[in-house]
């Protein structure tokens, strides 16, 4: 019986736990709405506008507008943030708006560097306002040049008005080296929010207060790569990296208003924690002898469990992490004492859509949101152009998380019972020689275990 139960369990599970996220937007190649049709012309025939070179790495959703980041890893990067309006966007190869506008992106030479330089990823807040981390740095992967030091771009998304620009000190980064790719935001309280900015070279972490308008660099052992990962295989591109702290997901805030920061380097396969009470506090997050016990390891993802972009639901408790190796996005419930390969789910799994997801969001709908960019192939190969290569997928969370040991409710899979018990009705009919009320103790334990099966297969 079991060995008749085997395909119809794999098959349930495959069904039930990895096909929760569809595609909602995917493009070949990005391309932009320009003023006119001469204008873009004009790029083009400049190389202002290279389509080719123009990835995408990051994403939000604030209201109706969908942003995508697009870092200026070559040259010919038309605008480095740009969206779309989600009402009226079609699904394949939308174009793309400059955000705020043309002007915010416009290269007009090197003493004139344009507002917003280059964007990895962006962070819309609880306030109406879009924070930009500008890494200040061109031509990432040609001939690197530092245009603008990092720094922090606060935007008011009612107005579209820049609100704030902030520079981030030349001795909270390293000189030719620092790598501002991620931000996480704590904004429970609009007036003094705080965000956290991570440096995946330096590596460290920079927490700038909004209402004291300063910030302070927090250096940590956890903050630094794994010697042991970094080997990856991504799109049949094998490759090796070396980033430090960059995964960032804040829960919600603690009885004293308080959130715990969950942090991970790309090049590790450890997840790790840290009270914002000690971040916040600048003489304590600063003092590497006083506040080292006060970040946790939480546990491991297990071999080639490297993980780029993280974002943790606060509704749910339950945060979504991009695992790159499996072209996949994982989930783990934050009120699970266990931190283990067991005690996580894939949420969706493909090696067509799904490669290299790049970053993660959840908006104020409690849609999950999920861009992949196929971004290694682009480093250390080429992007078939005339092929998909960059998609935007979603799904509800609770349909993501369902059936998964992220899901807060233990349930029985009514379709997996029934094709159990199908199994089991064929199984015990065949064994006709045996006695009926043996027949039917088989049948009742039978059940019982395909009881438990479904929900174990459910978790």
């Amino acid at each position: 019986m079991y060995r008749l139960l085997l395909p119809v369990l794999i098959a349930s599970t495959r069904c039930m736990v990895m096909d929760n996220l569809h595609v909602a937007y995917q493009w070949r190649m990005l391309d932009f709405v320009y003023p006119s049709e001469l204008s873009k012309q004009e790029a083009l025939h400049s190389k202002a506008f290279f389509p080719e070179h123009n990835v995408p790495t990051g994403l939000e959703v604030f209201e109706d507008r969908l942003f995508v980041s697009i870092p200026r890893l070559k040259t010919g990067v038309a605008a480095s943030l740009a969206y779309i309006n989600i009402s009226d966007a079609p699904s394949d190869e939308p174009k793309l708006y400059p955000y705020p506008n043309w002007e915010a992106h416009e290269m007009r030479g090197p003493n004139d560097p344009p507002q917003i330089v280059s964007t990895f990823r962006i962070r819309a807040d609880r306030c109406g306002r879009l924070w930009v981390l500008d890494s200040g740095v061109v031509d990432v992967l040609e001939r690197a040049k530092q245009v603008v030091k990092p720094r922090l771009l606060i935007y008011d998304l009612r107005t579209d008005q820049l609100l704030r620009t902030y520079t981030i000190p030349d001795e909270q980064t390293v000189v030719n080296k620092s790598g501002f790719i991620n931000i996480a935001v704590e904004d429970d309280d609009c007036h003094n929010s705080f965000a956290y900015l991570a440096d995946v070279y330096g590596p460290g972490l920079v927490v700038y207060s909004y209402q004291k308008q300063k910030s302070w660099l927090v250096k940590h052992h956890y903050f630094s790569i794994n010697p042991v990962a970094g080997r990856m295989t991504v799109g049949g591109v094998d490759f090796m990296w070396e980033e430090g702290v960059f995964g960032l997901a804040l829960s919600a805030p603690d009885s004293e208003g308080y959130s715990t920061l969950y942090f991970h380097p790309v090049t590790s396969f450890d997840e790790f924690a840290v009270s914002t009470k000690v971040l916040r506090d600048e003489d304590l997050a600063t003092n590497l002898t006083a506040n080292f016990h006060k970040f946790r390891r939480l546990g491991t993802r297990g071999e080639k469990g490297e993980s780029g972009a993280s974002y943790l639901d606060k509704k749910s408790n339950v945060i979504f992490f991009a695992s790159i190796h499996l072209n996949a996005v994982i989930c783990w419930r934050t009120t699970n004492a266990n931190y283990t390969t067991t005690s996580h789910s894939r949420v969706f799994l493909n090696n067509e859509t799904m490669v290299f997801p790049s970053d993660i969001k959840v908006d104020a709908n409690s849609t999950l949101w999920v861009l992949s960019n196929r971004l290694p192939v682009f480093m250390y190969s080429y992007l078939d152009y005339t092929k998909y290569n960059f998609r935007i997928l979603k799904g509800k969370v609770s349909d993501a998380i369902k059936y998964t040991a992220c899901d807060s409710k233990m349930v029985v899979n009514k379709t997996i019972v029934e094709k159990i018990k199908g199994v089991i009705n064929k199984d015990n009919t065949e064994k006709s020689s045996s006695s009926s009320s043996d027949n039917n103790g088989v049948y009742v334990v039978s059940l019982f275990v395909a009881v438990i099966l479904s929900v174990l297969l459910s978790r």
